[in-house]
């Protein structure tokens, strides 16, 4: 049977429905319900749902194991083992108070069946939305070519709206949405219709039993989170400092560290600032992927940061339903297929930038890797070309970085003449940019990051107003940084490995041999060792370690109580240093990547962050990073310069290599087309 058809036959369980009914395709989540709410109101589905398949009984009173037979559903058969394990009887609200911590494992499992049977589909940053698919069920002998969750509303409005009797299964979904306080959300309701969903929460016994244990534990979070939650650790200052890492600048291998003699949950008190909750470990980062955007936020920290560009609720501090709303529109300006789309630019302007190299000459590597990176997004993402004002904008923005969310400098730095100097490119850039993107003037051009922007900001001034143009638009030449510092490291890795090198070489040599190739043809076949090479950078020299964030909902993670208005950490590629995910960390190991090994399948490789703020333009740096690494080695053989190089991060705003690292020029294996 295929999936399609599993997916049009199959009744689909209580936490399943229970989940499709909540989704709020708005936001790409669910309708805001607190999170011990929604734990338990999930745990309540299980146990009705393993009531319905004959495996326990409830009452007002009691609940007990009528067959432990296992179900074959994993997100039901954990739940009923634990039950079943128990010697004394017991009633519903003891077991969803026991089991609310089990509930995100409930539905990660249902999400990941959802996404598997083409219900829902999971969008980049863990974000989803229903499928369109004709959808039918055995259990209700209909079909409709709808969505699987707009059908089961449907099915709910019907009773709550009409007199139509509910069925059990209708009825238990009824009273745990109605726990959850959502229903106001999803339809329009009136007194009548308020009395209505109290009435079908009277008409079944398992229903009303399981609501009323679900509702008792909603009344008391905190009493239930209490007994469970751990004293955070503090990491002496003094271990903080001596730690060797701290010496060379590696962030990830710190926090690696820290996490493993801390554990995932510890607390930095650096003097003079605010202390600093820090989260680490590949279980903590499952976590903050698919729930931390019940309980963090990225606003706070940012806000005094996109006040120096003048904006306020631009795309790296929004939550919620317009962030969503915002990558949803600006996701195709971001994507490989954009960049596919345009790659004899790309082509044309990294050897135009390359002609510019001198055999036995040396470069700067940071400046020489991100300005070539720059002369290419400039003119793809805004049409004009800033070489003369990149420097100044990358250094302007750096100095806000350091100001405003890493708060290791002080405030007065961002206001001297060579800061006020220099953030006046930012000006000079929009009138550039405003200047060339008229209708007549981009009339017949290929559409670009600019183009979105200003349409977006046309149509919809409210999302994304005037005063947010000046940020987005520089952020998207600010990108130069970020891509230009990961293209340095490749080619460290490259030039200190000749090894590896001459792989890579051979891929480069096979696609440009023969003219140029077309975006579709960087195949994983084609640059199988130059991805896996690039994994690799990305795992040992990831550019954004952390991720700052602002707890608005009190939590609970790996045991411990975190809570509101905490600063938080999240070390996601701490995880990278640690042997128990990436055995041997220190060592440069492409195989990582081939089966069997494949250890980046697990929630302890994430260098382009977790959640909602993962990066929207991941795809399209991929491959920029690629087309650079291979048109690199198939014209030029770079070495490391002073050949006795030992790399240093320097890691504040973002890990980049130390300024000592220079590439010398060796040889220039072919000529540059004009």
């Amino acid at each position: 049977m295929t999936v399609k058809e599993r997916s049009t036959t199959q009744p689909l369980s209580l936490p399943a429905e229970l989940i499709l009914m909540l989704l709020n395709e708005e936001n790409g989540y669910f309708h805001q319900v607190p999170g011990w709410n929604l734990n338990c109101a999930v745990i309540g589905a299980v146990f009705a749902e393993l009531s319905l398949l004959s495996r326990i009984d409830t009452d007002m009173e009691s609940l007990f194991l009528v067959d432990p037979t296992e179900t074959g559903d994993p997100a039901l058969d954990p739940i009923l083992q634990e039950i079943a394990s128990e010697p004394v009887q017991r009633n519903a609200q003891y077991w969803i108070e026991r089991l609310a911590s089990r509930a995100e494992s409930v539905i990660d499992l249902t999400l990941d069946r959802l996404v598997n049977l083409k219900i829902l589909d999971c969008h980049d940053g863990g974000f989803y939305t229903l499928a369109r698919t004709g959808w039918q069920t055995e259990l209700y002998s209909n079909s409709i070519e709808d969505t699987a969750g707009e059908f089961i509303k449907l099915r709910i409005m019907r009773y709550i709206f009409t007199d139509a009797i509910p069925n059990p299964r209708d009825i238990i979904i009824i009273c745990l949405v109605n726990t959850c306080d959502v229903f106001r959300f999803i339809f329009q309701l009136d007194d009548e219709s308020e009395e209505r969903i109290e009435s079908i929460c009277q008409m079944d016994l398992i229903g009303r039993s399981i609501a009323a244990a679900v509702v008792h534990n909603q009344a008391g979070p905190l009493l239930q989170r209490s007994h469970l939650t751990k004293q955070i650790p503090t990491v002496p200052l003094r271990q903080l400092l001596l730690n060797p890492h701290v010496r060379d600048g590696n962030i990830p291998a710190l926090f690696a560290d820290l996490t493993q003699e801390y554990g995932p949950v510890f607390e930095i008190r650096p003097p003079f600032a605010q202390p600093l909750t820090c989260l680490a470990g590949p279980q903590v980062n499952h976590w903050a992927h698919r729930h931390g955007r019940m309980y963090l936020r990225s606003g706070d920290y940012f806000a005094d940061f996109e006040k120096v560009y003048g904006a306020h609720g631009v795309l790296p501090s929004m939550d919620g339903t317009d962030h969503f709303r915002l990558r949803k529109a600006m996701g195709p300006a971001y994507s490989r297929g954009r960049l596919a789309g345009q790659m004899d630019q790309v082509f044309h302007q990294a050897r135009k930038y390359m002609a510019n190299w001198t055999v036995g000459d040396s470069y700067a590597a940071k400046r020489m890797c991100r300005r070539m990176i720059n002369s290419q997004i400039s003119p793809l993402s805004v049409s004009v070309d800033s070489q003369d004002i990149i420097d100044d904008l990358m250094t302007y923005k750096e100095r806000a970085l350091n100001t405003h969310i890493v708060k290791i400098l002080p405030k007065f730095l961002l206001n001297t003449p060579g800061m006020k100097r220099r953030a006046k490119a930012v000006d000079t850039l929009l009138e550039r940019v405003q200047s060339i993107h008229t209708p007549a003037q981009r009339a017949g051009c290929p559409r670009n990051l600019a183009d979105d922007w200003l349409s977006l900001h046309a149509s919809d001034p409210q999302l994304v107003p005037e005063s947010n143009l000046r940020f987005a638009l520089s952020a998207a030449l600010i990108a130069s940084v970020y891509l230009g510092d990961a293209l340095s490291f490749a080619v460290y890795a490259m030039a200190s490995q000749p090894a590896l090198c001459e792989r890579i070489r051979r891929e480069a040599d096979a696609l440009f041999d023969n003219g140029d190739p077309d975006g579709e043809a960087f195949t994983p076949s084609a640059i199988d060792v130059t991805h896996r090479f690039l994994m690799e950078c990305l795992r040992m020299y990831p550019i954004v370690p952390m991720s700052l964030r602002n707890v608005m909902n009190a939590c609970l993670v790996e045991g411990y109580e975190i809570p509101v208005g905490t600063r938080v950490a999240i070390a996601q590629t701490a995880p990278h240093y640690m042997d128990d995910v990436f055995p041997d960390p220190f060592t440069f190991d492409i195989d990582r990547y081939r089966p069997p090994r494949n250890e980046h399948r697990s929630p302890g490789y994430a260098p382009y962050g977790l959640g909602t703020h993962t990066c929207l333009g991941s795809r399209w740096m991929e491959l920029q990073l690629a087309v650079n690494v291979l048109m690199i080695a198939h014209y030029f053989t770079l070495e490391v310069f002073p050949a006795n190089y030992k790399l240093r991060f320097d890691p504040l705003p973002s890990m980049k290599p130390s300024k000592k690292l220079k590439f010398h020029v060796a040889e220039q294996r072919r000529e540059l087309p004009a």
